[in-house]
């Protein structure tokens, strides 16, 4: 007894003198209760008492210091944690805040040991620290293991033992690929005798092209990707080809330095390829809207924040959107470093409101791989042309110089086939609510390809016009036909189908058109239907047009109609009043540049204008001319089908006319703009590198140099949050005060280096942790381990834990043979409930209705599956899945009994379950057993134990009774889901092996890795 007692003495000696960790156990007491008022934030700071900084604790003051180091008794902190009166107590009681006895205990025996103050752990550079010894010296397989050992063994815990193969085989499928291992592919690596097995398995799934896939899905959850705007009416955005490109730069192995810089600043390195622009979109994936009422300057600094905020949790792992209406209470970034941080963004060409259409500039066209040669040689192809066209209109000079000199430009008729209705001469000016109709043209129609060409005068009004309609009105204010209007002082020509869902051509924000002026207009439709079937023209020239619609599909239905053309008017509530219109030429097919050019010229070349004379002679007499414009009219043809191939995207880019700059916003308020700014990094870390320019480059430099401490360890940490389920530190978006201070500093700081060394080689780091001792061991939980590390920080067994929902999906896809290995492309709507979108949605979205695909599409990864923002999947949501309208880092995982109704329920699960249990029943024909070992080598990637035989079995004669007993029940269950069930198979044995699959697919051990 005499022994027990002395050593459990030595034992709290020994712990009472322990060195108090300042970073783990002091600095997160302070910052929960004390920073609010003694902190960065100096418009709540109170008594004039800073307890964040060195300087602030250690000051003396009038009445002490607030901390003396190695004095308890006279630090007024001391004190006051502890105080008798409410009044002087801190925190106060109205806080709600109370430091508990085991904390002031380890204050004070912080202040005993001399206070020893470091700044914040994440703001130091990283050091790659000594490696410390270990008893077990046999188990380390790497530095990685030995920091982790060391830990381990200080907390008097052992590690587990290794998993068996098959355990090891399903866990790295899953970490690296996202999906379960081959059958085969198991019984191949069990069988496999050779030392460095394991290595190759590792290697074989990190060639995998669903190693991009699985790593990409990450990576949009920080990116908040989504295929629709976000707000107000939810309308389609193409961005797939930036999805896409993430998938690839994976499987690549980019270098992350140049996959950030890429994304931050693609756009703007010298001679950009597509693929840098295409990444520049990473800043284009957030939320944006068009809501009339919206005012766009609260709209841009929404953006702004939105930004700045992504920079900081992806990159930073920092919360600086707290200090976007005052200095941050808990980190040292003020509002002004933050401001310094949006001028970044401030510079670029997008505008405020997306105009609820899929392109919203600025976008890039992304040709199929088949066409990117030749898309990236167009440029100079037609520049090679265009100056074809000006040697032959030099060598031409001399035969039009005499053709001009005898008049015969005055004899001259307009040489543009197929018109097929023209105004008569004179000008009609249009009063209020005045329309003038013609007799009903049959001029338009979804397959008949056509022209308008018009001249008309803008008056000066804040209404929206339409200068001609042939619109057939329904109830609900619905019609069909078309329309020609000049909405916001740019034109529109829209082709309204069924349902009142138009596709539709107009100009850009920066061309809009002058008012109390003449303008020429060509609108060209080629009879296609589809989106970007349409141009645009004014005065004669080919300018950039929004090929936008109200609907992301191609037109639907029929636009020809039996009402009448009418002329200023929509034949509502539009009009044209204060407008004249002088010219009007329809064409019944679509017209080419020069002779758009042509009509824009016509009355100039009457007039004897040598210009337009010269076009005219060009473009009709001269041989060498007419043989240029065709070859011009060619190549267009040619980008247009190359166009319509491929896809666009939404990219950066930056305002050549002026430099980043923003203001300090006082409160946030966007109405209320103090101080410029300049764009800058935070002051509490390493300034810009030397040279670096002050925009979206010069961060994108700063963010992956070697000096900046965050970065590095930001991206290992997650990456760590991956495999193993929570990082080393578990607020992987905070690493500020308020964040959670590592579990191995140590080991935190190593792999930062060891990853910026191996040349930010992600595929290398991902290869460490996976074929290290700690990632092998088997998840055995003891109570002993439970009790020490409950949610196994210290790692001293193998990682488990339950599956995002994307890969639960993809899971049952995979072992049922129902997965299509596609990659890439638009994105696929899969089975959702009915009714999904719309109990959301608006009655203008183009996203209202939920029409699921068929086919392959049903069966595409989760990753490629639509994601609406105001709708997301609905068992992506039901398993933790953020909306994607913010940055997320790191998921929540609950578990509720919906998401057991996802995977027992949803057709998508059921129809996996007999697709996979007709595959069994293929393979082992008349052997019931046999077929329950294939499902759960499918599933399990194992045998079934002989005592799950038994319950198994047991579970499909029951079943097999009620089946045969109910054939209707039997053909219901069957008939799940779009795939074809094999008819030849004995129904009530096909839907008895069907509910097993489906409740082997519900087991923990399927859904948790």
């Amino acid at each position: 007894m005499r022994s027990v007692v002395i050593f459990t003495l030595a034992s709290g000696f020994a712990l009472a003198q322990a060195p108090v960790d300042f970073q783990r156990e002091v600095r997160p007491i302070l910052s929960d209760n004390c920073f609010h008022c003694h902190g960065p934030d100096r418009t709540t700071r109170m008594a004039n008492l800073r307890l964040d900084t060195r300087e602030g604790a250690f000051a003396v003051r009038k009445k002490g210091a607030a901390i003396v180091p190695g004095k308890p008794a006279e630090s007024l902190i001391l004190q006051r944690i502890a105080h008798k009166d409410p009044a002087l107590l801190m925190p106060p009681p109205h806080t709600h805040k109370q430091i508990s006895p085991q904390q002031r205990a380890t204050l004070t025996r912080w202040v005993e040991q001399g206070a020893p103050w470091q700044e914040h752990w994440a703001f130091q550079q990283p050091v790659k620290p000594s490696l410390p010894a270990v008893r077990n010296t046999q188990w380390p397989r790497s530095p990685l293991d030995q920091l982790l050992l060391a830990r381990m063994e200080g907390a008097g815990l052992t590690p587990a033992p290794e998993a068996d193969r098959r355990t090891l085989a399903r866990r790295l499928a899953l970490d690296l690929t996202g999906l379960p291992p081959q059958a085969a592919e198991v019984e191949a690596f069990v069988a496999d005798a050779s030392p460095d097995a394991y290595e190759k398995l590792v290697d074989r799934y990190l060639a995998s092209p669903q190693y991009g896939e699985h790593r990409a899905r990450f990576w949009l959850d920080a990116a908040r990707y989504a295929d629709t705007h976000g707000l107000h009416i939810d309308n389609y955005r193409e961005m797939w080809p930036y999805r896409d490109w993430v998938i690839q730069a994976f499987n690549k192995n980019l270098r992350f330095d140049q996959f950030v810089l890429w994304q931050v600043a693609g756009d703007l390195l010298p001679n950009r390829t597509m693929e840098q622009q295409i990444a520049s979109g990473f800043q284009r994936c957030n939320v944006t809207t068009n809501e009339g009422g919206v005012i766009p300057d609260e709209v841009q600094a929404m953006y702004d924040k939105d930004r700045a905020d992504t920079t900081g949790a992806v990159f930073l792992g920092m919360t600086v959107g707290c200090a976007s209406c005052h200095d941050h209470k808990f980190d040292p970034i003020s509002q002004k470093d933050f401001y310094a941080l949006t001028a970044f963004y401030r510079n670029t060409l997008q505008r405020p409101l997306d105009g609820n259409i899929y392109d919203t500039p600025p976008v890039l066209v992304v040709p199929r791989p088949e066409d990117r040669e030749r898309w990236a040689s167009l440029s100079s192809v037609e520049a090679a042309a265009q100056q074809r066209l000006e040697a032959a209109k030099a060598a031409a000079a001399p035969g039009f110089a005499e053709w001009f000199r005898k008049g015969r430009q005055k004899k001259v008729k307009l040489p543009v086939a197929g018109e097929a209705f023209r105004l008569p001469a004179g000008e009609l000016t249009f009063e209020a609510k005045q329309t003038r109709e013609l007799a009903n043209q049959p001029l338009f129609a979804r397959g008949q390809a056509f022209s308008i060409a018009v001249r008309f005068y803008l008056p000066k009004s804040t209404e929206n016009l339409t200068v001609l309609s042939q619109l057939e009105r329904y109830p609900e204010d619905k019609a069909r036909g078309i329309a020609v209007e000049v909405n916001d002082r740019r034109p529109f020509l829209r082709l309204v189908g069924d349902d009142n869902k138009a596709i539709q051509v107009r100009g850009t924000n920066d061309r809009r058109l002058a008012v109390n002026a003449w303008h020429h207009v060509t609108f060209t439709y080629d009879g296609s239907g589809r989106r970007d079937s349409m141009a645009l023209f004014v005065n004669g020239e080919a300018v950039p047009y929004e090929g936008a619609s109200e609907s992301f599909f191609d037109l639907i239905g029929e636009i020809k109609t039996a009402a009448p053309v009418r002329l200023g008017s929509d034949g509502n509530k539009r009009f044209f009043a204060g407008g004249k219109i002088s010219d009007l030429r329809i064409y019944g097919r679509a017209l080419t540049a020069h002779e758009a050019r042509s009509i824009a010229l016509w009355p100039e070349l009457q007039q004897g204008d040598r210009a337009a004379a010269e076009h005219y002679y060009l473009a009709n007499v001269d041989a060498g001319g007419r043989a240029a414009h065709q070859h011009i009219a060619g190549l267009a043809a040619e980008r247009l089908a190359i166009r319509r191939r491929g896809a666009i995207t939404h990219v950066m880019q930056e305002k050549a006319d002026s430099q980043p700059m923003s203001n300090i916003l006082y409160r946030g308020q966007y109405d209320q703009p103090r101080d410029k700014v300049e764009p800058a990094v935070p002051g509490v870390l390493p300034p810009l590198p030397a040279g670096a320019p002050k925009n979206r480059l010069g961060l994108a430099q700063w963010l992956v140099d070697a000096n900046n401490p965050l970065t590095a360890r930001v991206t290992v940490n997650r990456l760590w949050q991956e495999i193993f389920g929570i990082g080393i530190v578990k607020t992987a978006d905070d690493f500020g005060s308020q964040g959670e201070a590592p579990s191995h500093p140590e080991l935190l700081d190593w792999l930062a280096i060891e990853f910026r060394e191996s040349g930010w080689d992600v595929k290398a780091l991902l290869r460490l942790m996976v074929t290290s001792s700690a990632y092998r061991q088997a998840a055995i939980a003891t109570p002993a381990k439970l009790q020490a590390d409950p949610d196994n920080r210290l790692l001293a067994r193998g990682p488990r834990f339950r599956m995002d929902g994307e890969m639960i999906r993809d899971y049952a896809l995979a072992a049922s043979g129902l997965l299509t290995a596609t990659i890439g492309g638009p994105s696929v709507k899969p089975y959702q409930p009915d009714n999904v979108w719309e109990t959301v949605a608006m009655d203008g979205s183009n996203t209202r209705f939920y029409k699921r695909d068929s086919g392959e599409s049903l069966y595409r990864r989760s990753l490629y599956t639509f994601w609406k923002r105001s709708a997301p999947p609905a068992n992506m949501e039901i398993f933790n899945a953020p909306t994607r309208e913010t940055c997320t880092v790191r998921r929540e995982r609950t578990n509720t009994p919906l998401q057991a109704l996802v995977t027992m329920n949803d057709p998508q699960f059921v129809e996996a379950a007999r697709a996979l249990a007709q595959r069994a029943l293929q393979a082992e024909k008349n052997n019931p057993a046999g077929q329950l070992h294939f499902v759960a080598r499918a599933v399990l990637a194992r045998p079934l134990e002989e005592r799950e035989q038994t319950i198994t079995q047991s579970a499909y004669r029951d079943y097999l009774r009620f089946y045969d007993s109910n054939p209707t029940e039997a053909k219901k269950l069957l008939a799940v889901g779009e795939s074809k069930p094999d008819a030849s198979l004995p129904p009530a044995e096909f839907a008895a092996l069907t509910m097993v699959t489906n409740q082997l697919l519900n087991l923990d051990e399927v859904v948790t890795k």
